[in-house]
């Protein structure tokens, strides 16, 4: 699944085809995806597009009326494309532009969605979402207040958007690698040290990813422009039975909450 720095990076590499242009019509060719899509989604026509945001892990195009609202679940991805471009098999939505151009939602799996938010109203998918972790309501104190309530593994309560969005499998197990802190600890056990060294970890990793991101922009408007995952270095995550690059200990494998979840016995202990 597409994690947070890979959808910013679908909205920068969107948003400039977007801003200032106009919907002329929405083409729908499968309308169940994870959700419905709703009927004033087909309805958009001639709506000037104000600005393109994301919000956790949904980016949102605002227009007067509201907000049109696109998720890529576990397989969707955006192409920006010439209007005549053929429609291949999982090409579900086309957005269409006064600049000659739409924007394609592609997805094989039909895990995403495209939603309506009416003006002025938050979509019952948004409601509860915790702070955006590169905002500074994403801090300590914050972080440390929300882990004294809980007794679960520091991993779920990191990867839960009601504490703190956007923070999924691959960027959890990075962070608490560079945080030296075993998946497994009970979230109550946190200390106030370190919930201020997790919280620097997770927005570096997310910066640096986006900015990596970054270079695949260039090709965003080609037929195969979908930007993936980042080519990365990652220190644990899909390393396991390797060893640690920090002390050459065999890098351990397990599931919490049925994820993957890889760490370093060493530089991390054992719970």
């Amino acid at each position: 699944m597409p994690e947070l720095p890979e959808v910013e990076v679908s909205r920068l590499g969107i948003s400039p085809h977007l801003q200032q242009q106009r919907i002329e019509k929405v083409v729908v060719r499968q309308r169940q995806l994870r959700w419905w899509i709703p009927d004033e989604i087909l309805q958009i026509r001639q709506q000037p597009v104000l600005d393109v945001t994301r919000r956790a892990k949904y980016l949102l195009i605002h227009l007067p009326e509201g907000e049109l609202i696109i998720h890529l679940g576990m397989s969707g991805h955006l192409k920006v494309l010439p209007q005549n471009t053929a429609a291949g098999k999982h090409d579900h939505v086309d957005i269409y532009l006064n600049n000659g151009l739409m924007l394609r939602l592609n997805d094989t799996r039909r895990f995403g969605a495209v939603l309506w938010q009416p003006k002025d109203t938050v979509h019952s998918l948004m409601a509860n979402l915790g702070p955006e972790p590169l905002l500074g309501d994403f801090h300590a104190a914050m972080l440390l207040a929300a882990c004294q309530k809980r007794s679960s593994a520091i991993k779920q309560v990191l990867m839960d958007n009601h504490v703190v969005v956007g923070v999924g499998n691959i960027y959890a197990n990075e962070a608490l690698f560079q945080a030296g802190i075993h998946p497994k600890m009970p979230a109550n056990q946190l200390t106030a040290e370190k919930a201020e060294l997790l919280v620097q970890v997770v927005k570096q990793i997310l910066a640096k990813a986006i900015t990596q991101g970054g270079t695949t922009l260039k090709d965003f408007s080609q037929t195969d422009g979908k930007p993936g995952y980042f080519a990365q270095q990652l220190l644990v995550y899909g390393r396991g039975g390797e060893e640690c690059f920090n002390c050459q200990t065999e890098l351990k494998e397990i599931r919490l909450g049925q994820r993957s979840t890889v760490y370093c016995p060493a530089c991390q202990g054992e719970h």
